[in-house]
């Protein structure tokens, strides 16, 4: 595909899309540390682009290094890894500029290999990285390719494998879709999803709407890493999706799929996904946070994010009938629920603040301080349902 003109202008989505990893990965890299501090933590970025757009916004390399160089433990042990077969001089020239030869400890790494084709790529994500049950080089993959041809699932899968390590994909539903009706595509499909492939073509058909058939794809795709990625004892692979409206329409363009291992991962991607989110959804079982571009750039709150607070009120009656009778600490409830949901952690505050307020729950704290809020998630607050 020709990329010459992609990296002339950022657009809105493209500016969300940069920002939700670059703000994710510290973060991340702050949790996998919080145990164990590894000897390096990686961020792999596979198809990473020039850093900059030719209007001079940065794009995802630049910002994820602008929020790490920040943290002096993020700087002495984050490694960056860019990939780029089109823009691999460019990246190096602008990173360099902002971030000269020893700014991080770890060196940072650029090179233009063709992925899909070079065997180099996957060798270097199938590396073990365990040593005595632990993994010394944890790390992010990010794949933006321009298509789906270059995404592999079993060395995504073999990749997740090792503790610690997390992905996210963006990828081209609407190009997906028609394939599934081309024969020609059958073989590429196939390593896509390698265990649901049949059923996924025939129940696609079954999808009414293009959005019905775009979601059903996304939602197919994280439930092959679901089958797919080997978990232990109370491990479990969860998925989430951000999902990008057109500029100029009311179609979907894209998706963010993240995929992790980690409960604290998911809550974390959820809240990151919160901030971004502008367009109100309600969760539905496969539904996702969605960004649009023709609302602008502004932030959600609560009521823009939730329309007419659909999310909270649906949420608050869930966790009343899950846990009526029994006193936990706010947290509990939290941590014990919110896998199972794609609520963030701001949906759980608020819904059980509303809980409070109707009557139907009494919370109070034990650290003997005086809060100005009746419910915070963390365990001095308890509540009784």
């Amino acid at each position: 595909m020709n990329t010459s003109n992609f990296f002339e202008k950022q657009t809105l989505s493209s500016r969300v899309k940069a920002n939700i990893v670059a703000e994710y990965f510290p973060s991340y890299a702050k949790i996998i540390s919080s145990k164990h501090k590894p000897r390096r933590i990686g961020y792999y970025d596979l198809f990473a682009g020039p850093g900059k757009y030719d209007d001079g916004n940065p794009s995802t390399p630049i910002l994820l290094a602008r929020n790490c160089v920040k943290d002096n433990f993020l700087r002495e042990h984050v490694w960056m890894v860019f990939n780029d077969r089109e823009y691999k001089d460019a990246l190096e020239q602008n990173f360099t500029q902002e971030f000269p030869t020893g700014t991080f400890t770890q060196r940072v790494y650029f090179r233009d290999q063709e992925v899909g084709t070079c065997q180099g790529i996957n060798t270097f994500l199938v590396t073990d990285t365990m040593e005595n049950g632990k993994n010394e080089c944890p790390a992010v993959l990010f794949i933006d390719p321009f298509g789906y041809k270059n995404i592999d699932t079993s060395i995504i899968t073999k990749f997740l494998s090792f503790w610690g390590n997390e992905v996210f994909i963006f990828i081209n539903t609407k190009r997906i879709n028609p394939a599934f009706e081309n024969d020609k595509f059958d073989l590429i499909l196939r390593e896509l999803f390698p265990c649901s492939y049949e059923d996924t073509k025939v129940n696609l058909r079954l999808k009414r709407t293009v959005p019905e058939r775009l979601q059903f794809i996304i939602d197919s795709l994280g439930k092959e890493y679901q089958k797919l990625v080997p978990v232990k004892g109370r491990e479990q692979v969860y998925y989430t999706a951000f999902k990008f409206q057109e500029e100029d329409s009311v179609t979907t363009s894209h998706y963010i799929l993240h995929i992790t291992k980690s409960r604290r991962g998911f809550d974390l991607i959820k809240q990151i996904y919160t901030d971004f989110a502008n367009l109100g959804t309600i969760f539905d079982g496969v539904n996702t946070y969605t960004f649009d571009p023709k609302l602008g750039s502004q932030k959600s709150s609560l009521d823009l994010f939730d329309t007419k607070s659909e999310n909270i009120d649906i949420l608050k009656e869930a966790l009343y009938s899950t846990f009526r009778g029994q006193t936990l600490t706010a947290l509990e409830v939290f941590e014990s629920h919110q896998i199972k949901t794609l609520y963030s952690r701001s949906h759980y505050t608020e819904a059980l603040r509303r809980l409070v307020n109707e009557g139907r729950v009494s919370s109070w704290y034990t650290d003997g301080k005086r809060h100005s809020v009746k419910v915070l998630l963390n365990e001095d607050c308890h509540v009784k349902f």
